[in-house]
């Protein structure tokens, strides 16, 4: 008897409200939740029995015969926007976003973007969707462009991946309204706001939206799911993870995992761990979270990357805090695993409050930081620790 669960709460917003109860019988693809406020549809990636409906999840018994080719359509619907919503469609890219939100607006004489960065590293899943689907990549950026009024698309893909370019800039050589291009091969290059300044040449205010400058981004499996939805009726009910790190087989790309597989699952049919080995981390290595065995799958989950354990370290430590990489409540969290104490914290010079938020000025630019590292060392930091800096 497998157990798993379908988290409430897998996109920007408040958690859904299940519309099922303990002892229902759900099959793969049948809508279980849905919003409450902001948020997007959530539809059952096993078929089996609800145990329990709580705040945080939906916990299934799933059924011991599984048939993941097939599942229930999402229904029929009047515009491709209708069909988005109705998948349940959120940012795969980790932020989470309803795209059809996102694409609800008009830009007549700007640009759809494909965001093929994975920026961060050990993450391949992208890339691979874009080598082997790229007529999908194609249809599902037309499909943007129609929803947008967008006259011009283009794929962003860093340049170091030159198969793959030649591959991309041959499939679009006969259409004058895409392009690709090609991105730098640093951190944060997937940032929309750094995606816009490479692309459009056009540096966006710290809390300024790409719509504001005539640009509409998607991540590409986000893009995936557009296409699945509106060509195969089909909810969003699997996401493309890479699982790498600390396992026997590294870099590993499993395609359409269903949403709610326990991380373990994908440990085990990657050989298991290499021993010793630390924490498991849910996404990347700069923005990732600690997860555990059981955590689940979710829209937004991009890796499982299992780490080194941690080295012990017995110095006083400060923390440089930027938004590019791990929030002060993660290299905290990291600080402590180690054994170190935390005694102060400042934010990179490039750091900006805009709406109660602080954002960088110029992502993947960053600055020297001799001035906060002495301010750190003033407060008593023998070492420092930072989430993100290329100085």
């Amino acid at each position: 008897m497998t157990q798993i669960l379908i988290p409430l709460k897998q996109h920007v917003g408040a958690p859904c409200k299940g519309i099922v109860k303990a002892g229902d019988h759900v099959d793969r693809g049948q809508l279980i939740a849905e919003p409450n406020g902001l948020g997007a549809n959530i539809h059952a990636s096993f078929s089996g029995n609800v145990v329990d409906v709580n705040g945080e999840n939906i916990v299934l018994v799933i059924d011991e015969e599984q048939d993941f080719s097939t599942y229930v359509p999402i229904p029929e619907v009047e515009s491709h926007a209708k069909a988005i919503e109705s998948a349940g469609i959120v940012g795969a890219g980790g932020a989470g976003f309803p795209t059809f939100l996102k694409l609800a607006c008009e830009i007549p004489e700007g640009l759809f973007i494909a965001n093929g960065a994975e920026c961060e590293a050990l993450l391949a899943h992208n890339v691979k969707q874009m080598s082997e689907h790229i007529d999908q990549l194609i249809r599902g950026m037309k499909y943007c462009m129609e929803m947008t009024k967008a006259p011009k698309g283009v794929i962003a893909v860093k340049g170091k991946h030159r198969l793959l370019v030649t591959r991309l800039l041959k499939a679009v050589s006969e259409d004058a309204t895409l392009d690709v291009y090609q991105l730098p091969d640093i951190y944060p290059a997937g940032d929309e706001r750094m995606i816009v300044r490479e692309v459009m040449d056009v540096v966006l205010e710290p809390g300024q939206l790409p719509t504001e400058v005539g640009a509409v981004i998607d991540n590409v499996e986000t893009i995936k799911r557009i296409a699945e939805a509106i060509e195969d009726r089909k909810p969003f009910i699997d996401k493309d993870v890479t699982v790498s790190g600390r396992v026997k087989q590294k870099e590993t790309v499993f395609v359409d995992v269903p949403i709610g597989t326990p991380v373990k699952t994908l440990i085990n049919n990657v050989g298991g761990y290499v021993e010793p080995h630390g924490e498991i981390v849910i996404g990347g290595p700069m923005t990732g979270r600690s997860g555990d065995e059981m955590t689940p799958i979710t829209k937004t989950s991009g890796g499982v990357l299992v780490a080194m354990p941690f080295p012990q370290e017995s110095r006083k430590v400060g923390l440089l805090i930027c938004e590019c990489g791990g929030s002060a409540e993660r290299m905290t969290e990291i600080a402590n695993n180690m054994g170190a104490e935390v005694v102060a914290a400042e934010r990179c010079k490039r750091m900006v409050e805009v709406n109660g938020r602080y954002r960088c000025a110029l992502p993947g630019i960053c600055p020297g930081q001799a001035a906060t590292v002495m301010s750190l060392k003033k407060q008593g930091a023998e070492v420092v620790m930072t989430g993100s800096c290329s100085d």
